[in-house]
């Protein structure tokens, strides 16, 4: 049993001054076979706490259904934490940001049309207490306070960034202490006055947020919340990539530089991202100032330990700090970069058209006007819109009055344009004569739900499909989540398509499985499945990464099931394994 507190300005670990040094590293981005070397390599780095986002909408996929296995068991990456030395520091959220889907909150809520998120809503607040009763009888016992190694727990996310609720904010620390969290709570917002006054609450101490000027962020730190511990709760050495972006990045000795002022000052801090790892199968999250701007599936960040876990300039950069600072060596470093492999070219030789899948892996739910996804119980992936014109129809222009957040439009199953949200609305014109018939498919993708600001009740899908002003009713949806592809039927075909396909491929490794890249030239924009896991999204079109990271876990001795969902073209399906990354 430990005691975790703060007195005056210095926090105190069982009464002893205490400088947190903390890198934060989300254990749902990384594969679980990973943990161990990735927390190793914190603490080799010179680290004294490990900090975590936990994620709500995994660990409650379907409402009332839990899930804290495989990649998910957030008890065994605490216990390897302790195992290794390292504290923790635990942000329950119940919304995190963290450039995740939706904020980390699950989409189910978005069912609850009458329902305010974030603030003292009693829906909200019970959908809360149900996920917090589950995440915190596992999490109680691993407190400082219990024999365990969690410091400190968050109120909250950057409160003061959405709203000043403090109602509500008060309510989610009852709603820890109600379920025996008696461990030190804290809160963190953005180095402004408007954001800490609405984000903190006053009996507990508040952390900021920031990147550089860490003189100028401290004092209004201390000027807001004066005799409590200066921290920078969000150390941002980094910075997440959207697609149509150049890559983030920053010189590694500028980076160190801060960090040492930060010390200097006698401040504590986390580093944002220690390790940043990957937005695997569809969780990446998105942004909406004035357009709607997805992030990518790569969360590299410039953090100190690439995607892959490789140490990095950084990395190397700010151990040498903290020898310096603490004015002796370190241990000797026994964590290393993993190996990777160029498994060379593999040609993806079967097929099947997202029509010819339709049957197998989905059922049409039947509406009068095409609906939201969250409205047929379907959250992430792709749905597709399909209805039959019948003519006469003189020619007009197809229209929409919502895309969330990319359409791609067939008729009678041949390419007619796309529509993105924010970026780019093909002219698409469709007229029948008389007597005639035609199939209108709408393949319709949720590219990220927005995680933060205003724009965070991001609804998925189509709506309102007009001709000109003439509304189109009548229309079959097919759900396409894309988490059980097993019972495609595919054939042997190849050759340039325009058509929503997938292609499948098999590779054979002899050795034990390396970690690899993959290169996919000849596609434009999809996701990957290795060996039936989702790998996330590529989208060649935009930039800027041109690989997708493929950790040797996902792979087997033997035969490898690769399956590619293109949405858009191909021409040729010919995908490269590398040993090299290509992120911009």
């Amino acid at each position: 049993m430990s005691k975790f507190e703060y007195k005056g300005n210095s926090f105190f670990l069982d009464d002893k001054e205490y400088t947190i040094i903390s890198g934060a590293m989300h254990y749902f981005r990384i594969p679980r076979q990973y943990w161990r070397d990735r927390l190793q390599k914190l603490k080799e780095c010179g680290f004294n706490t490990l900090e975590t986002y936990t994620c709500w909408n995994l660990h409650e996929p379907q409402e009332g259904v839990f899930d804290f296995s495989g990649m998910l068991d957030l008890e065994a990456y605490i216990d390897i934490a302790a195992e290794l030395g390292l504290n923790v520091i635990l942000r329950p959220g119940p919304y995190i940001c963290a450039e995740w889907e939706f904020g980390g909150l699950p989409a189910w809520l978005l069912n609850y049309k009458d329902m305010d998120i974030r603030c003292n809503d009693e829906v909200f607040i019970s959908k809360v207490e149900r996920y917090y009763k589950e995440l915190l009888r596992r999490v109680v016992p691993r407190l400082c306070t219990n024999g365990g190694n969690i410091i400190m727990m968050q109120i909250e996310n950057e409160y003061g960034s959405y709203g000043n609720d403090h109602e509500y904010m008060q309510k989610i620390a009852d709603i820890y202490i109600e379920n025996g969290v008696d461990c030190q709570l804290y809160t963190s917002d953005g180095a402004s006055y408007s954001m800490l006054s609405g984000g903190t609450l006053p009996q507990y101490p508040c952390v900021a947020n920031f990147g550089s000027r860490p003189e100028e962020n401290f004092r209004v730190l201390e000027d807001f919340r004066p005799n409590q511990p200066k921290m920078c709760g969000e150390y941002w050495c980094g910075w997440f990539d959207h697609w149509y972006e150049e890559h983030h990045v920053r010189d590694a000795k500028e980076l160190a530089g801060l960090f040492k002022d930060m010390i200097d000052a006698g401040a504590s801090l986390n580093f944002y991202m220690f390790h940043g790892g990957t937005n695997f199968g569809f969780m990446n999250g998105a942004n909406y100032y004035d357009v709607y701007e997805p992030t990518i599936t790569s969360y590299d960040y410039n953090a100190l330990l690439s995607e892959a876990g490789d140490l990095t300039p950084a990395y190397y950069e700010v151990r040498k700090m903290i020898e310096n600072l603490n004015g002796e060596k370190l241990p000797q470093l026994t964590v290393k970069n993993s190996e990777k492999a160029s498994y060379g070219k593999l040609t993806l030789s079967e097929r099947c058209s997202v029509f010819d899948a339709l049957s197998k892996i989905s059922a049409p739910v039947h509406t009068a006007a095409p609906k939201f996804m969250e409205d047929i119980g379907q959250y992430y992936g792709y749905t597709m819109y399909s209805t039959t014109l019948t003519g006469p129809i003189d020619k007009k222009e197809l229209k929409f009055d919502a895309v969330h957040d990319r359409a791609v439009v067939y008729l009678d199953g041949k390419y007619q344009g796309t529509f993105e949200r924010s970026r780019r609305a093909d002219k698409i014109e469709i007229g029948l004569g008389k007597g005639e018939t035609a199939r209108l498919d709408i393949l319709c993708e949720n590219m990220g739900r927005v995680n933060y600001g205003p724009k965070i009740m991001d609804r998925k899908g189509i709506r309102g499909v007009r001709f000109d002003l003439g509304y189109h009713f009548g229309w079959d949806m097919y759900p396409l989540p894309m988490t059980d592809l097993s019972a495609i039927q595919f054939k042997a075909e190849s050759g340039e398509t325009d058509t929503a396909s997938f292609f499948r491929g098999y590779l054979d490794i002899e050795d034990e499985p390396k970690d690899t890249f993959i290169r996919l030239d000849g596609f434009h924009k999809g996701f990957v499945v290795v060996n039936g896991f989702n790998l996330g999204r590529y989208f060649n079109d935009a930039g800027p990464q041109k690989t997708l990271y493929c950790p040797a876990p996902m792979l087997k001795k033997g035969k490898n099931e690769i399956i590619v969902f293109e949405s858009d073209s191909v021409q040729n399906e010919t995908i490269e394994f590398t040993d090299t990354p290509e992120l911009g």
